[in-house]
């Protein structure tokens, strides 16, 4: 295994939410990261942003890694969920919440 899948195995591993996203979940540097990082935000998830712009390695070794070709990319309990358009999907039908709730992330509750 190589340096960087080891450097995202640990993320992955060792954070129940890990979001591998261009920018920061403050400062998001594109509508896709964005756009998951609001949902995440939204649902009251706590998560790990990992900004990829800053590590050329992991930008390029998660893509390989997941064997997905764009980012954000979203990991759950270990699990690869999606990028942009499967999370917000999945959300839009419920079945991002109960995904967390499955794997005993607590959600904030819809009034």
């Amino acid at each position: 295994m190589s340096d960087v899948n080891a450097r995202i195995e640990a993320e992955v591993k060792n954070n129940d939410v890990v979001l591998f996203m261009k920018g920061t979940p403050q400062f998001p540097m594109c509508g896709f990261s964005g756009q998951v990082a609001q949902i995440l935000g939204y649902i009251g998830v706590p998560y790990k942003g990992v900004n990829v712009l800053e590590d050329q390695e992991i930008r390029e070794g998660i893509k390989a890694y997941s064997n997905w070709p764009t980012i954000p990319q979203l990991y759950v309990k270990g699990e690869f969920v999606g990028g942009c358009d499967i999370t917000r999907e999945m959300f839009q039908a419920g079945e991002l919440q109960q995904l967390f709730e499955e794997k005993g992330i607590a959600v904030k509750q819809a009034s």
